[in-house]
Parts: C-alpha cells; structure tokens; sequence
C-alpha cells in the first residue's frame, strides 16, 4: 500500500510541477507580450516604423487573453498536486519547540492525532470541492474572458483533492497503528530525533 501511496503522491507531484511550469511559461510570455504590445503601440515605433508596428500589431503581438483566468484554475490544481507528497514525507510546516521534551509515546499520540486531523479536512476540502464543481456545472458558470466552464478547473481541483484524502486517511492509518503498537512503518526522519 505505501509503493502505491507514494507512486500515486509523486507522479501527481510530478504532473503540479509540469502545469506550475507551463503556467510560468505562460506568464513570461504574456509579460513580454504586454510589453512589446505597448513597444509597437507606442510614439517611438509608430514614428519610426509605423509599417512594422501596424503588422506586428496586426499578427497579435499582445498579452496571453485570459492568462489570469488560466494561472487562477492551474495554480490551484497544482497545489492541490503537491499536497500528497507533502502528507506522506510529513512536510509540512511544523513547530517541535515544546514536542521535542515530551516522549516517544506522546510524540507518536500527537503525530496520530495531527494526521487524523489533516485527513479529515483533506476530506472536508474534496467533498467542497466536488459540491462546488456540481453547482458550477448545473449552473453553467463560465471564465470571463475565455470562456470556459469554470467546473473543470474545479473537476482538475477535486481530483487532485481527492487523492490527497486518500494519502490522508491512509497516514492517519498509518500513524494510528504506529501510535498503538509501536512500530514505525512509515519512516520520515523524525522518529531519529525523539
């Protein structure tokens, strides 16, 4: 269960890094098309070479249309993306001042505790997500610019936050059972420093 855990947290790790990637091309790109928009429409180009201003005008030279519309649905599907990864190597932010002094036991009963708690609000957060994409869709909500239906970027979300619950629910299962019997199946590093 834990290859498979850790394939399924990876590979949509892998998939956030390549749509988080796309959407930094995407903005470079209408970055400099905004400028070069505002170059060729400018006193100095249409003074100077009205001609080639006018054509790469003409061509579309501009910003991305829509680009905050796409870097809005895709930033979010990519978090979504990297939040099993996190789950399953315990990444996330934590503060060990005060855990540090107390033992093994309660550290383990307090990890059980914090993993049972993020898997129910991965869950909390798939199940609103997955209403929201059906009120999205029976009401046939589109983007502003582009036009396209605002429950697929809600769809890409879910999915994403389902399988973010699932890794949830699975390390709180995980911890649960170190926490009653003692045994580390998931190593992540910290059992070292206790």
């Amino acid at each position: 269960m834990r290859k498979l855990m850790t394939g399924l947290a990876r590979t949509l790790a892998i998939i956030g890094g390549i749509v988080l990637s796309l959407l930094i091309l995407l903005t470079c790109a209408s970055i400099l098309g905004r400028l070069l928009n505002g170059f060729f429409h400018g006193d100095f180009m249409q003074s100077v070479a009205p001609g080639l201003a006018d054509w790469a005008i003409g061509i579309g030279i501009g910003p991305v249309n829509g680009d905050f519309e796409l870097v809005e649905a895709g930033v979010a599907f990519a978090i979504f993306c990297f939040l099993p990864l996190c789950q399953i190597t315990a990444g996330h932010a934590s503060v060990d001042i005060l855990a540090n002094s107390f033992s093994r036991r309660v550290n383990r009963i307090l990890r059980m505790l914090t993993e049972l708690t993020f898997a129910a609000v991965l869950v909390l957060i798939a199940w609103k997500l997955f209403d929201g994409m059906m009120s999205k869709r029976a009401y046939a909500e589109t983007t502003f610019l582009l036009q396209f239906p605002i429950w697929w970027a809600y769809a890409l979300s879910f999915v994403a936050a389902f399988a973010a619950a699932l890794v949830g629910i699975y390390m709180g299962a995980v911890r649960t059972y170190e926490c009653f019997t003692g045994r580390i199946l998931v190593w992540d590093g910290v059992e070292a420093t206790q």
